[in-house]
């Protein structure tokens, strides 16, 4: 993962000066300008890592949290401030990967479909005919790629991993767009019960 969000034309401000005031007097106005300076940066990291708003702005909110309660661990003789704050995002941002990546995938399929509360299977009844064609009907108001996402995880039984594979997209991107199908699936019932 590199870090390439320093724009060559950004003037360094006392980043070294603000992190020691934090450290030693827990400086809230050198906070501030520090958040200022870095956040448009960790966000546009995290817009290009997570391909998500929520999940760019939560980096900014994990790293800047970090960088105040770790402020004191900072060595100005041991390298640059830049270089110091960018490796807590890395870091922040690999913990977020790997709890994204560790969530389970039955929870997706816990939002829309009951569980099955017996081992005995009934045979499919009319009923179940008039359900599966409301199901067809709701999924037809999706957008294409929100539908092919919602049939690959629910019908065809893919992980949220091989769908990205398959359609050549980031991970990030198929677990917002199912995010996005599922709560209009919710929405779209809603309207039909």
């Amino acid at each position: 993962m590199s870090v390439d969000i320093i724009d060559n034309n950004d003037s360094l401000p006392p980043l070294e000066h603000w992190l020691q005031a934090i450290a030693n007097q827990r400086d809230k106005q050198a906070f501030k300008q520090l958040f200022h300076w870095f956040a448009p940066k960790i966000q546009r990291f995290g817009m290009k890592q997570f391909n998500h708003p929520e999940q760019a702005k939560e980096l900014v909110q994990e790293t800047m949290t970090s960088v105040w309660r770790k402020a004191h661990l900072f060595d100005a003789d041991k390298g640059a401030a830049t270089t110091w704050v960018y490796t807590i995002m890395r870091n922040a941002s690999f913990d977020m990967l790997r709890k994204i990546r560790t969530q389970k995938e039955e929870h997706l399929s816990d939002d829309i479909w009951p569980l099955v509360e017996s081992d005995v299977v009934e045979p499919l009844d009319v009923s179940d005919h008039l359900m599966s064609n409301k199901i067809k009907r709701l999924l037809d108001r999706l957008s294409h790629e929100q539908r092919q996402l919602i049939e690959g995880v629910y019908f065809k039984e893919l992980s949220q991993e091989q769908l990205a594979e398959q359609f050549n997209i980031p991970l990030g991107t198929v677990k917002s767009r199912l995010r996005l199908a599922i709560a209009k699936l919710r929405h779209l019932m809603g309207e039909h019960s």
